[in-house]
């Protein structure tokens, strides 16, 4: 065991002075400057968001089950003009929303700014981010992008109906006219600005207050995969930020940054598919900006309740860096139909497959890490086992679009829907889930009901499954993306009871939901009250207060050890349990109390 040095612990406790904790309303709950507080919020925001758009995919999926005929309730609500059915156009506009709002809107702010937030300083033995005046600025910038979105929602002419994907000519005032579309694209760009405060934040924090005798290698690997999440949107966010504002530009101001010069009534030299390398250049990244944070929350919780260390901790890290440095790299087999030329499509498609290795090696480090583990089947560790076999679904499903000749054939294809949304929707969804289950008790002082949550993980995972293996299925069959009524064409006709067994799956699935929401407000008010570690385990914030005073740590820690230091005899022996703190001191011996009890 390593002596840190007095000077270093000095120089931390002087770049990391105790503030007071605000009096005023304003600046406790509202313009908070406490990353807990900031946290939190973006934790609501995407949460209510999130119900938002699995509204809209419900009724995308009551389309599928039973085109042209009223949506119950939300119909009478909301399409009441067409008498509560979906029309094309709407079924464009509902998609597209849907899609937008899941992605930046819903699991970004729950999985990278309330964890990311409330975690990072927590984790590493720091008192606050590095810049708390940038985090509160990061969470209302978002919180603005949130109200363009509500515009869009009641734009002239409609909401957004481009495609999540917003690809010009189409994204366009030729394409789609009207204020909807162009409140969203400003949405994107809006919060596209406060990931990169938040992402500033992260990175300069990780850096520079790390605790004293906190290295690299001792890092819990959910701070790992959150802070490798904002290199990548630091790097790449700007990206879809210069896509969405020359589009914007498009829109507004009549310029022709995508607008092609064979277009009716306009003159010039405008490059449509322009923006379709910006956007995927961002795009694919995304993927691993969704999933890295994931990838590490699930990496620690499957080493907590298997009683036992992280299967070859540094492979699992040098894989998530390997997954952050390829993924730059790997866009363009989103773009094989586009008109590449052979040579550059099978030099992504070559990458494509590349990148498989290091998330392989991921699974199987989980894998080995639970294989003779002491496993506790909580609600945490039952939705982390969860978001291993959904991910493990999407992951061999990818490899049939990763190769040029199979995606030729099912690009445009329902396939395509199923795969993403099992390795970016569903895997982030699930793992964020098992995020709220495990640190609520830290958030919240309280703990979650675990009857409730079990009932909760096996509705939504079975559901899930069936859901997005009826998109894999009805693709794999011929059913093309965005179709407004697929049973139009005579091929597709048989598939209409496969798509009405994943919507009613997906009803299914919305209701249990409902449990969550029940069991989080219930347990918010009147749950069972958490002690400062409920599930005793290593990391840091588990060895402060539930939920943490203001400034974290009266004392900054000393860390001696990594993160996942379960059954070792000499700690069982000495302190008469399987785990020791990340900044524990061991004793000579066990204390008598604890041997005798022994």
């Amino acid at each position: 065991m390593q002596a840190i040095p007095s000077e270093e612990r000095a120089a931390h406790e002087e770049l990391q002075p105790i503030h007071h904790e605000p009096k005023s309303f304003f600046f406790k709950y509202l313009w908070s400057l406490d990353h807990k507080m900031i946290g939190r919020q973006f934790l609501w925001a995407g949460l209510g968001f999130l119900l938002v758009g699995g509204l809209l995919a419900m009724m995308i999926r009551w389309q599928w089950a039973f085109p042209g005929k009223p949506v119950p309730v939300l119909g009478s609500i909301f399409l009441r003009s067409q008498g509560g059915a979906i029309g094309p156009a709407t079924y464009m506009t509902i998609f597209t929303m849907h899609g937008l709002i899941m992605i930046f809107f819903a699991i970004t702010p729950v999985l990278i700014g309330a964890f990311g937030n409330f975690l990072l300083p927590l984790q590493i033995g720091a008192r606050d981010m590095a810049f708390p005046w940038l985090n509160a600025l990061s969470f209302w910038t978002f919180a603005l992008s949130l109200v363009f979105v509500i515009l869009s929602l009641f734009g002239e002419l409609g909401a957004a109906g481009a495609g999540w994907t917003t690809y010009p000519p189409l994204s366009t005032n030729v394409g789609t006219p009207g204020s909807g579309q162009t409140w969203m694209v400003a949405a994107v760009f809006v919060t596209g600005v406060s990931t990169i405060m938040g992402g500033i934040n992260y990175v300069t924090t990780v850096i520079r207050h790390r605790a004293p005798g906190m290295t690299w290698m001792r890092l819990p690997l959910a701070t790992w995969g959150l802070w490798l999440t904002a290199i990548l949107n630091v790097l790449f966010v700007p990206v879809l930020g210069s896509a969405a504002l020359l589009l914007l530009l498009d829109r507004l101001f009549g310029t022709q940054f995508f607008i092609a010069g064979a277009t009716a009534s306009v003159s010039g030299g405008g490059d449509p598919i322009l923006f379709q390398h910006l956007f995927w250049i961002f795009g694919h990244p995304e993927v691993y900006i969704l999933i890295l944070p994931a990838w590490g929350i699930v990496s620690d919780l499957l080493s907590f309740f298997s009683r036992k260390p992280a299967n070859w901790y540094r492979g699992t890290v040098y894989a998530m860096i390997a997954v952050c440095v390829l993924s730059a790299m790997v866009y363009g087999h989103h773009m094989f139909l586009t008109g590449f030329t052979p040579l550059l499509g099978q030099s992504f498609m070559l990458l494509t497959l590349i990148i498989s290795v290091p998330a392989e090696l991921l699974f199987l480090n989980w894998l080995r890490t639970v294989w003779q583990g002491s496993i506790r089947l909580t609600t945490p560790m039952l939705f982390s086992l969860g978001m291993l076999f959904v991910f493990g679904m999407g992951g061999l499903t990818g490899l049939y679009l990763g190769a040029t000749a199979t995606d030729i054939y099912l690009h445009d294809t329902m396939f395509v829907v199923g795969h993403f949304h099992l390795t970016m929707a569903a895997a982030s969804f699930v793992a964020s889930l098992a995020a709220i289950y495990f640190w609520f008790p830290k958030m919240f002082g309280r703990r979650m009901n675990e009857t409730l949550g079990k009932v909760h993980f096996w509705i939504t995972l079975v559901c899930l499954v069936t859901v997005f293996s009826g998109q894999l299925l009805a693709g794999y069959s011929g059913q093309s993306r965005r179709l407004y009524d697929p049973y139009q064409y005579t091929f597709l006709k048989h598939l209409l009871g496969v798509n009405r067994v994943a919507s009613y799956a997906a009803f299914l699935l919305l209701f249990a939901q409902f449990i969550f929401i029940y069991n989080f407000i219930r347990s918010l008010i009147a749950g069972e009250k958490a002690e400062s570690n409920p599930w005793q385990v290593s990391t840091l914030e588990w060895f402060t207060a539930s939920p943490p005073p203001y400034h974290n740590y009266d004392r900054i820690p000393t860390v001696l050890r990594g993160p996942h230091e379960f059954a070792d005899p000499e700690v069982r022996r000495r302190l008469g349990r399987d785990f020791i703190g990340q900044a524990e001191e061991l004793p000579e011996a066990m204390p008598p109390a604890v041997a005798s009890a022994g």
